[in-house]
């Protein structure tokens, strides 16, 4: 497993930027290489993005959230990956969100990506692109401020 950590601070109000990251569909905007999020129900999504120049599919459970603070997930078939992205209030309209995940690379040319640093520059580079996103837009596409109580995670 590889741990990847980066963090970009937002000039948006904490609730506007958990409330977009909440809009998982919305991913493809500013996510480079996923092409398709879908929403099965509260807690399970269906990926699919570009990985070392291949497409993968895999689902992925919430295991927990925490509006305006924490969502938590791993995968549950597919791409080994878990994480969790946190929400931080700096000032009045100014916003840290923080990306923790570990991912296990598959195969010889991701373990060779993995090593060079690609999955940091590729958190990066979607943190600045949602920092964008959030920030031109100045408002959420829309939220879901339920709650999921953190499950075990393996």
């Amino acid at each position: 497993m590889s741990n990847v950590t980066q963090s970009i601070d937002v000039d948006v109000p904490v609730r506007t930027a958990y409330n977009q990251w909440t809009q998982f569909e919305d991913f493809p905007k500013f996510m480079s290489g996923v092409k398709q999020v879908r929403q099965l129900d509260d807690t399970h999504l269906e990926w699919t993005a570009e990985i070392a120049g291949k497409d993968k599919t895999w689902k992925a459970e919430i295991t927990e959230q925490n509006p305006d603070e924490r969502v938590a997930w791993k995968a549950t078939d597919g791409a080994e990956n878990a994480g969790v992205v946190t929400f931080h209030r700096l000032a009045e309209g100014k916003t840290r969100v923080t990306v923790q995940m570990d991912i296990d690379p598959e195969g010889v040319v991701e373990n060779v990506g993995d090593a060079l640093g690609f999955p940091d520059r590729q958190v990066k580079g979607d943190l600045e692109r949602f920092k964008k996103f959030i920030e031109e837009r100045g408002t959420e596409t829309g939220a879901w401020r339920g709650e999921v109580e953190q499950t075990k995670v393996d």
